[in-house]
């Protein structure tokens, strides 16, 4: 099978600091993903003056200032991008940047990326998502606040638009921070599959690991999570996200998680193979038997190893007669 992608989403978690970013590389690749995102805007094209912040913004914020003035804080220069792709060059990681206007996204060619990552706030952004298509790439598209059948527009205008089908990652996703189990809804993501016929996977905001584990039992293909170098940090993002042990541990145990799915064959697996014969029964002698007696459920029954007679012949040996003598729990013979 594909091996599952798994994303590290710092996001703006360098709060502007390009010294924090490179920390989050490291961070990343301390814990094994496969690729680092940031996120890259121009702010005055992204939201209003007047615009709002979430709950889970002002909860971690200065209430004081505007979604704009936060935005405008977090946003990292283009040669800040430079040296963060420069960086994870050199430390073997994937670098990815998700755009949220379209100025900013005409950008991305400046750094050669393998995903388009539309955000969940875009899904309804058509002038955006026939930008991306137009570009021809891979496409990762969030599916947070959004039903099945925005789903299936956003879809619809991507291959219109020159987009792929066969290009096309949709993640399964929740955007209130962090995301109460309740409201989490993994099978949607299965239903996502099932009805558009397209790679799925789930970008999390849960807090601790359970989630985007169990995202991968149910066939996700890719993981976007959170990472935080510290929890405590100020910024709107910080308390949702994963700092690094945390992050180490969810990756390692969706490795072994994706491992264990397999190919969905049911046969002995090489490791048991040896256990059949021990574990298993055979027809034995209950107690001793002359030749030529009659097997019976008194004289015969089922007891380890198993490398005689089956229990599964148990019909085809009662009834018969005893070639020769047998002492206890000696393997009957044909």
């Amino acid at each position: 099978m594909d091996k599952v992608e798994i994303i590290a989403e710092a996001g703006v978690n360098h709060n502007g600091s390009l010294d924090l970013a490179l920390q989050l590389v490291d961070a990343a690749v301390e814990a094994k993903v496969d690729i680092v995102k940031f996120q890259i805007a121009v702010p005055k094209l992204v939201v209003t003056h007047s615009a709002k912040k979430a709950d889970y913004q002002l909860n971690n914020t200065d209430v004081n200032e505007s979604q704009l003035e936060m935005i405008e804080q977090l946003i990292l220069k283009d040669q800040d991008f430079d040296k963060i792709s420069d960086y994870c060059k050199k430390r073997k990681i994937g670098f990815l940047l998700s755009a949220f206007d379209i100025i900013s996204f005409n950008k991305l060619s400046r750094w050669k990326q393998k995903y388009c990552k539309i955000a969940s706030g875009e899904i309804t952004n058509f002038p955006f998502l026939r930008e991306v298509a137009k570009a021809k790439k891979q496409i990762i598209l969030s599916t947070g606040m959004s039903n099945i059948f925005e789903v299936e527009n956003a879809v619809h205008e991507l291959l219109h638009y020159g987009a792929d089908r066969k290009n096309l990652t949709i993640l399964h996703c929740n955007t209130e921070y962090p995301t109460p189990f309740s409201d989490v809804n993994l099978s949607a993501m299965q239903a996502i599959k099932m009805k558009l016929g397209i790679r799925v996977g789930y970008s999390d905001h849960t807090l601790g690991s359970e989630v985007p584990i169990a995202a991968v039992a149910l066939g996700a293909k890719l993981i976007e999570k959170h990472l935080t170098l510290d929890r405590s940090l100020n910024g709107p993002d910080h308390k949702a996200s994963m700092e690094p042990e945390e992050f180490k541990i969810m990756v390692s145990s969706i490795r072994n998680i994706e491992k264990s799915i397999g190919n969905g064959i049911k046969k002995p697996s090489k490791s048991e193979i040896k256990n059949i014969n021990i574990a298993r029964k055979s027809i034995v002698a209950l107690n001793s038997i002359k030749k030529g007696e009659i097997y019976n459920d008194k004289n015969i029954c089922p007891k380890r190893p198993g490398n005689g007679i089956s229990p599964i012949h148990w019909d085809k040996v009662i009834g018969g007669k005893a070639k020769k003598d047998y002492k206890e729990d000696e393997l009957i013979e044909w």
